[in-house]
């Protein structure tokens, strides 16, 4: 018979209490009459609900199993690897019959294990680190409004992309994302490993105004929180966080908890747009893509551009349930600009030899750039800062300070970057030297020039002489009878 609760009881009771019998109460609820009556009995006795409760036993909670067995199982479970329960028992088993102790059972064995606190079994079978990660307290720094903290990290893309003269790459992707809004304020792609450049890149176009209307995210942050990598502590990250006032904060050395809202929008990217790309990397295929490569790294990037302005960026978050560019300026606030623009320039690219200012501008990646204040340094060494995505103007320093923006005119109008720009001139330079060949093959089918070239001499008739005719053939001349008389 199942076990009756203490309201079951109660009822059963009442029922009694309302003039039925206890018989037919019996016959209806299949409980004993003599079990009715001894709850009667205590119900009468303590007409509270402790006196229907069932009573426990009195050495409840108490193992009769021996300590010194008790302690043997624990420590047998502790072990690394971790053995099996069906190990312990038989383990423990010799053990007591070793010492005349009478061997438990394999439930009591697993109840023992199963009592161990879960903290110290993870810290025995799994180490510090897991330990650490399910059972430490972790303070999840949450900002209050836009721009209070940025979170900056780096992922290698499941996709393999086209590179130069053919040979393809596995992208990296750097991103900084709003803390608050969940928004995602700048990027870059690129080959090869992370480095500093790639994280000022980033950080360079988070600040800066988008030319994508609806991309606003934009300003200084007050903290920008990032790993503990070589790119992130570097000398240039650092001055630039100083002289814009912005507060450096890197997690602790391999403890990367603080930074899953941005390992989030990986997952978002790995998941939701890779698939739908040539020369995605399913997972657990060892870097082996699942089609072709297709794309360049410069397609790529205006696909992950589109994705986050018209996808990411504009579609409730699944934590915040609202749309990050809504709630990064719902408040209305103004975002906090650097006091120098030129502060900003150290997250550029440096140029790799310095230039030399000539009377009609600086030399760049085959373009003249030019600005009035170039005129009073001709001659002058100057170093070249720019933006691999907008090569349309650049950064010139004269002895490591800021001297000026130089433009180029025929690209100041328009937005173009630098592989762009050289792809543009290879495609020229192609298209002139193919019209070059056809001109060459015109040319070799003309007929040959022979104006100027003498006629060639008619051939002399055949005459027939006989001996008598023919003059005397010695070189000199010593007898006057050599020569015939007139």
């Amino acid at each position: 018979m199942a076990q009756r609760s203490v309201a079951e009881k109660v009822a059963l009771l009442g029922q009694h209490d309302d003039g039925v019998p206890w018989t037919r109460i019996a016959a209806e609820s299949g409980v004993p009459l003599r079990t009715l009556a001894r709850w009667s009995a205590r119900y009468r006795t303590d007409p509270t609900s402790h006196g229907l409760q069932r009573s426990r036993r009195a050495d409840r909670g108490v193992r009769r199993i021996p300590v010194e067995l008790i302690e043997a199982i624990e420590a047998l479970a502790l072990r690394r690897p971790e053995p099996t329960a069906a190990f312990i028992h038989r383990r423990v088993g010799d053990i007591a019959t070793d010492r005349g102790l009478s061997p438990p059972s394999y439930s009591s064995v697993r109840a023992i294990i199963g009592g161990i606190d879960p903290g110290l079994r993870t810290l025995a079978h799994h180490g510090d680190a897991a330990y650490r990660d399910k059972f430490e307290l972790v303070l999840r720094r949450t900002a209050a409004r836009p721009n209070e903290q940025w979170q900056a990290d780096h992922t290698l893309l499941d996709i393999i992309v086209l590179g130069k003269k053919g040979a393809v790459v596995r992208p990296w992707l750097t991103v900084v994302l709003d803390d608050h809004s969940r928004a995602i304020a700048g990027y870059t792609l690129f080959a090869g490993a992370p480095s500093a450049e790639q994280t000022a890149l980033a950080l360079h176009q988070a600040i800066n105004t988008k030319t994508n209307p609806h991309w606003p995210v934009y300003g200084l942050p007050d903290v920008l929180y990032s790993d503990h990598g070589s790119d992130f502590t570097s000398e240039r990250l650092k001055q630039v966080c100083l002289d814009t006032h912005i507060r450096l904060i890197h997690s602790q050395v391999g403890v990367p908890q603080g930074r899953g809202k941005i390992e989030r929008f990986y997952g978002t990217i790995t998941t939701e747009l890779l698939p739908h790309l040539p020369g995605h990397i399913p997972h657990g295929t060892h870097g082996t893509p699942a089609t072709a490569p297709a794309l360049t790294l410069e397609q790529l990037d205006g696909i992950l551009e589109q994705f986050i302005v018209t996808d990411y960026n504009a579609r409730p978050h699944s934590q915040t349930h609202q749309i990050p560019v809504q709630r990064w300026a719902e408040s209305g606030f103004i975002p906090r600009a650097p006091a120098h623009p030129e502060d900003l320039d150290l997250l550029l690219l440096t140029a790799t030899s310095p230039r030399k200012v000539q009377r009609d501008g600086i030399k760049f990646a085959a373009t003249r750039y030019v600005s009035p204040i170039l005129a009073a340094y001709v001659g002058e060494h100057v170093t070249v800062r720019f933006n691999p995505r907008d090569v349309g103007e650049i950064r010139v320093y004269f002895n490591d300070e800021y001297l000026c923006r130089a433009i180029a005119p025929e690209l100041a109008a328009d937005s173009i970057s630098l592989k762009d720009l050289q792809a543009a001139r290879s495609q020229q330079r192609r298209n002139l030297k193919q019209q070059l060949r056809q001109r060459r093959s015109l040319a070799d089918a003309l007929p040959a020039d022979t104006r100027y070239v003498p006629p060639e001499p008619a051939p002399a008739e055949a005459k027939t002489e006989t001996l008598e005719d023919s003059p005397p053939q010695h070189r000199l001349h010593l007898y006057a009878t050599d020569y015939p008389h007139p």
